[in-house]
């Protein structure tokens, strides 16, 4: 009984693990697309040179 149990919680483990990088990959190529279109979508900045598109 006990080593079904290690095996059931490990395999939820690895879901779960699994669950969450994949989940993060998709954060990650989402503000990648975001970033790069800022550059491309920047705002004009006073005395004619290109400004900063993020506040920090």
């Amino acid at each position: 009984m006990i080593p079904l149990l290690v095996v059931v919680l490990l395999a939820l483990i690895l879901f779960g693990a699994g669950f969450a990088l994949k989940a993060l990959w998709w954060i990650a190529v989402i503000v990648l697309i975001v970033w790069a279109l800022g550059f491309v979508f920047r705002s004009a900045g006073s005395g004619g040179g290109r400004g900063r598109w993020y506040r920090w």
